[in-house]
């Protein structure tokens, strides 16, 4: 059964939660599409402060009231997408309690570093909320400006009213302090799958800027460019955003594995900690299906997929690339700090191995699982680079890094049911209480046994 994903939508200057709602019109019933009112919009009070970091405070907690421990994408419009950026820094980070957050949909971002805006036409909207809220004149100006060709009636209407809802002191806010902050120092969410959309005819944030705005942050997004399209993507092209998101969630579902919802709301909880929960957040982004290798060559990836289909037992959803993870760790010289006497560093005895091991792969599934068996009986085989024994120690290394490369994922945790990396203890936690096999404390999820009959489990 595939996973209901939902889709966060933080909204440009000016606009409120609603925004949201022409794009959701193009979804299809396997979205839930979630608009948040940013601080000073909509319904939402003003911020503590004029910086980003007060919005993404507040945008991580508009999330975190309404998540489900299921997966889920955020969007990004305009200084929604500044936003979402630093959001999404922390949840891969594991410093705010969300987990599930598998892409990213950015709608003509403001840059993380300073927004690149004509400063006569930043004192003109300021001046717009000199005296008070913003007028219906100045914002049908602002809607009008924004957009490459007229909105549709009601439309326009509703997109008026919603600018001239806005708080002025918000509306301040960013144009004078949160337009201008450079936040991009430090934020790491390189390995996220985003897609980032933007009009031809948007001056300041559209097509031609944003791959020079975005190549450092984000290299894994693919950048579409909207023709006859200004700024305000979510009114003027929300059958292309959907249909951007559908593609992007198709994408995550191939390279990915499902955690269910009861241990992502675990792991989101004050039970795991920070740096668990980032560490888990990270392993659960799907791989980049058009990364090459970095330590291996393409055919020695290839035989370690190879091998890799036979030693480790996966569900159909099982979609993550076992083969690929382990060459990482190879490139990034994470091991388990010892390696069988007679072999060479891991990363050289795997180049070695899985040369002499492709040059007698044979077809069949049979056959393949008998060559297996051979190895593990210490048998060798021809063409090893090494004795039978020294052969046999190679392999038997290799299968310990492909299983810790599976059991590793928060997927896999849920399947062999272990939540052993709970080690939060909130205030009124008493932690693990229930120990007996095929029994589990109230808070731990349903997969890992019945009930202590201690325990209410209301």
């Amino acid at each position: 059964m595939r996973p209901v994903c939902t889709v966060y939508v933080l909204p440009g200057l000016g606009f409120a939660g609603e925004a949201a709602a022409p794009i959701a019109a193009h979804l299809s019933e396997g979205f839930d599409v979630v608009g948040i009112d940013l601080p000073g919009h909509g319904d939402a009070p003003d911020a503590a402060d004029a910086g980003v970091a007060a919005l993404a405070d507040a945008a991580v907690a508009a999330i975190a009231a309404r998540a489900t421990g299921g997966p889920w994408i955020l969007c990004g419009h305009s200084m929604g997408g500044k936003i979402a950026a630093v959001v999404a820094d922390r949840v891969l980070r594991g410093d705010a309690p969300l987990f599930g957050l598998a892409g990213l949909v950015l709608l003509a971002p403001s840059p993380t570093t300073r927004e690149p805006m004509d400063e006569e036409r930043r004192e003109r909207m300021l001046a717009w909320v000199a005296d008070g809220p913003i007028s219906a004149q100045h914002a049908h100006d602002f809607v009008s400006e924004n957009v490459a060709a007229p909105l549709d009636p009601d439309t326009e209407t509703t997109a008026i009213a919603q600018v001239q809802r806005m708080s002025p002191l918000a509306w301040r806010r960013w144009l004078e302090t949160g337009s201008r902050q450079d936040v991009r120092d430090g934020l790491d969410i390189a390995d996220l799958p985003a897609v980032v959309l933007a009009g031809d005819a948007d001056d300041d944030l559209g097509a031609d800027a944003q791959p020079g705005l975005i190549t450092d942050l984000l290299p894994r997004a693919e950048v579409i460019a909207l023709s006859d399209t200004g700024h305000l993507l979510p009114y003027e092209r929300p059958r292309e955003v959907a249909a951007a998101i559908a593609r992007l969630w198709e994408r995550i579902l191939a390279a990915s594995a499902p955690v269910p919802s009861d241990w992502g709301r675990i792991i989101a909880s004050e039970r795991t900690d920070p740096e668990t929960r980032g560490i888990l957040s990270r392993r659960a982004l799907a791989d980049d299906v058009d990364a090459g290798p970095q330590a291996l060559t393409p055919p020695q990836l290839t035989m370690l997929r190879a091998l890799a289909s036979r030693l480790v037992p996966r569900a159909a959803t099982d979609r993550f690339d076992l083969a690929l993870r382990l060459d990482r760790d190879l490139a990034e010289g994470r091991g388990d700090g010892w390696r069988p006497p007679g072999l060479p560093t891991d990363a050289a005895a795997a180049r070695a191995g899985l040369d002499a091991l492709a040059a007698v792969w044979p077809d069949g599934t049979a056959a393949q699982d008998a060559l297996i068996a051979q190895i593990i009986a210490g048998d060798g085989f021809d063409g090893s680079p090494w004795d039978a024994d020294t052969t046999r120690r190679w392999f038997e290394d290799l299968r310990v890094d492909l299983a810790q490369a599976w059991v590793s994922h928060p997927a896999s945790s849920a399947r062999i049911a272990f939540d052993g990396f709970v080690t939060g203890v909130g205030t009124s936690d008493p932690g693990f209480s229930e120990l007996r096999a095929d029994r589990r404390d109230a808070w731990e999820p349903p997969s890992l046994g019945i009930l202590s009959s201690t325990e209410d489990p209301s």
